[in-house]
């Protein structure tokens, strides 16, 4: 269960397709394959993320940046070439495209892998195309929950060095013991906010609460670089001096390709990142919700869809 999977079902985006069946973070076995693939058979383990089809002819296609494709079909509440209305991974069983399926490898195990098919990739991808995976430099990350906690796992698997920055005092001891993240800033604190003034090559900025920028791009070093990930409702603010002075950047990166998701999974497997997961039953989703508003999991909602979820036939 994604954050995104919350905004959109309060239509926080304005885009919401009623009736919407969320999820975009799937994984399971194949149970049947068409006359025409190719690439996987019935009993493979897989996943599906966040998109399930495009045009697959454009030059963003064939570069393996399905991503970033102007004809990119979303995993739910979206419209498929063929009119029809995707829903998603809160279901018995997906249909899709093979080019979309991820293959497992047999080291990752489908709950705990589950939701490297959204935050794994969101926070992967920028650190691989921004230069943030390079051992020994020094990346923070903003926020501590779905996305943050991998972006954790994955610097540390880089051989970078990981501040953790968080408004909550409280996720201290976890950040650093069980995460293994060198270093912790509550951001409340002056003090401690002060004292990492220029110190970071990058921050990844997991953040979808509203939020101001400014102080966080202070922590980078000249040249740095401070990534989008979160999704917050309302516009950024940013005065233009706290970009201009040290040559900074702020950027934004929306998932990844097939190609860099496969590739994903392949080095999270390698070094044994998976995400931290409650799994919970079918009949559960709607407090679930309500607790993930709160930011009360740590730090993924996974859906046993195949033992909980109660067929309609």
């Amino acid at each position: 269960m994604c954050h995104s999977d919350l905004h959109s079902i309060k239509n926080e985006w304005n885009n919401a397709m009623y009736p919407m069946v969320p999820g975009h973070e799937i994984a399971g076995v194949v149970t049947e394959v068409g006359k025409n693939v190719t690439k996987f058979k019935a009993g493979d383990r897989v996943g599906v993320g966040c998109m399930v089809n495009s045009c697959q002819s454009c030059d963003r296609c064939d570069e393996g940046f399905e991503n970033h494709c102007r004809g990119i079909i979303f995993t739910y509440n979206s419209v498929d070439r063929d009119g029809t209305v995707t829903y998603g991974g809160y279901s018995s069983n997906v249909v899709v495209h093979e080019r979309f399926v991820v293959r497992f490898p047999d080291a990752m195990p489908l709950d705990q892998g589950a939701p490297l098919l959204c935050a794994g990739i969101t926070v992967y991808s920028p650190m691989k195309y921004h230069g943030l995976n390079v051992p020994g430099k020094h990346v923070g990350v903003l926020g501590l929950g779905g996305l943050g906690h991998v972006a954790v796992k994955f610097a540390k698997a880089f051989g970078m060095k990981v501040t953790v920055i968080s408004t909550s005092p409280a996720k201290k001891q976890e950040a650093l013991e069980r995460l293994g993240a060198d270093a912790f800033i509550v951001s409340k604190s002056a003090d401690e906010m002060k004292a990492a003034v220029a110190t970071m090559d990058g921050i990844i900025n997991t953040v979808s609460a509203n939020m101001s920028i400014a102080p966080y791009m202070g922590l980078l070093k000249p040249n740095g670089k401070m990534i989008m990930v979160g999704l917050p409702v309302k516009p950024l603010e940013i005065p233009p001096f706290d970009l201009i002075m040290g040559n900074k950047t702020l950027a934004g990166s929306c998932i990844g390709g097939m190609r860099d998701t496969q590739e994903m999974i392949d080095v999270a497997a390698k070094h044994g990142v998976t995400a931290d997961i409650e799994v919970v039953g079918a009949d559960y989703v709607n407090t679930a919700m309500e607790r993930l508003a709160k930011a009360d999991v740590r730090y993924r909602f996974v859906i046993d869809i195949g033992n909980t979820l109660k067929s309609s036939e």
